[in-house]
């Protein structure tokens, strides 16, 4: 019985052994590549150029605001001059037109604010969309099976970062992102 026992025991560890040194055999290496979104982020010429197209935009929508509330501070003024000459009826419903307009640029302003958000949603979704097709055909030349963020990982050769490669082909294919101009 302790024969049986020890030759069982033998036969499975033999069984083991050779099926995990097949299977060591038979696995494929994985290739890896690590790429850093943030570089792309600030290097690429797209971005670049849709940040000063949104500044400019910004820059527009910021002088129309200070002149509404330039306006806006007028209006109080005028409205304090008004008290002493005004029923106390007719400084009521001032002060309430005076607040409706007030309240009508804060809706201007989140709105234009919106307006200028989707504008750069959408114009840094083109250039997403092109960094995904890049990476992916990077990927499949190379037979990189998985690519991660630099900022995902710890430590990584230098051998293994794909970034200069993603954002020189990037700069190619999308030097610039014409930035459609906010609805007023």
């Amino acid at each position: 019985m302790k024969f049986f026992s020890a030759t069982l025991i033998l036969a499975l560890m033999l069984l083991v052994f050779t099926d995990g040194a097949r299977a060591q055999e038979n696995s494929t290496t994985v290739k890896i590549a690590v790429i850093n979104i943030n570089a792309i982020r600030q290097q690429a010429l797209a971005i670049k150029s849709i940040a000063e197209q949104i500044g400019k935009y910004r820059s527009a929508f910021q002088a129309e605001i200070k002149k509404e509330e330039e306006a806006l501070r007028n209006a109080n003024q005028e409205l304090s001059r008004q008290r002493t000459l005004l029923s106390p009826e007719a400084f009521a419903e001032k002060r309430r037109e005076f607040e409706k307009r007030v309240s009508q640029v804060q809706l201007l302003v989140q709105e234009r604010k919106g307006n200028l958000d989707r504008a750069q949603a959408e114009s840094m979704g083109k250039v997403q969309d092109a960094l995904n097709k890049i990476v992916t055909k990077i990927a499949k030349d190379k037979g990189y099976k998985l690519i991660l963020r630099r900022e995902q990982t710890i430590l990584a050769d230098k051998s293994l970062n794909i970034t200069e490669q993603v954002l020189v082909a990037l700069n190619k294919v999308l030097a610039s992102v014409a930035v459609v101009e906010p609805a007023k």
